[in-house]
């Protein structure tokens, strides 16, 4: 599982070192499971340097609660069971977890206010690249409370200064694919592209 983002990672850091590229002009995008690595990507301490914006799509991003939400009981045996040793795994590339434990010290309600160690993304000087995130009110797969509570934390806990633009769409119809019809298809990815040609600069 690390290896994806590791290898993202990797791949991000060679196009810039390469001068194929720069910071300013690179985004990542996923959608699903493409969301969870999305969410790592923005929230460990080398890849959120990376890149200058992201879209966070129909995300995967609260690993210790995904198994009691909709249809993540039936991914246990690809991730894992959060409610068994398992989660202390399963915490190391849970986005939510890293954001508001790691990055902004904030305890979980029903933890006793006890914060794990420090993890790999543990960093003080964090910055959140510039994000879009994208759901669907009526996702039958990932519950739209996945976007919902990292994009209030990011706005409210961290706020401006450490996340200085998150932007949040939600399509009341659409399940997982975020779209109902044709119509809303395009209108989901005119969106999408023209928060990356503002982001990146590719207007100019």
């Amino acid at each position: 599982r690390y290896k994806c983002f590791e290898d993202m990672e990797a791949v991000a850091r060679d196009l810039i070192d390469s001068g194929l590229t720069s910071r300013e002009k690179l985004a990542c995008i996923g959608g699903s499971n493409g969301g969870l690595l999305v969410g790592n990507l923005i929230t460990r301490p080398i890849a959120s340097r990376l890149f200058g914006a992201a879209v966070c799509q129909v995300p995967l991003l609260d690993m210790k609660r995904y198994s009691h939400l909709l249809a993540g009981a039936s991914w246990m045996g690809e991730y894992g069971n959060p409610d068994t040793d398992d989660w202390s795994f399963l915490r190391r590339h849970s986005p939510y977890h890293l954001l508001r434990h790691d990055i902004l010290g904030k305890p979980e309600p029903g933890d006793d206010g006890v914060l794990g160690g420090a993890t790999e993304s543990t960093d003080a000087g964090w910055e959140c690249p510039r994000t879009l995130f994208t759901t669907s009110t009526r996702d039958d797969r990932v519950h739209p409370g996945h976007a919902r509570k990292m994009v209030a934390s990011l706005l409210e806990e961290a706020g401006p200064g450490r996340a200085p633009r998150v932007l949040y769409w939600e399509n009341t119809e659409g399940g997982h694919g975020g779209a109902a019809d044709n119509s809303q298809r395009a209108y989901m990815w005119a969106l999408t592209y023209n928060f990356l040609a503002k982001e990146l600069g590719l207007e100019e």
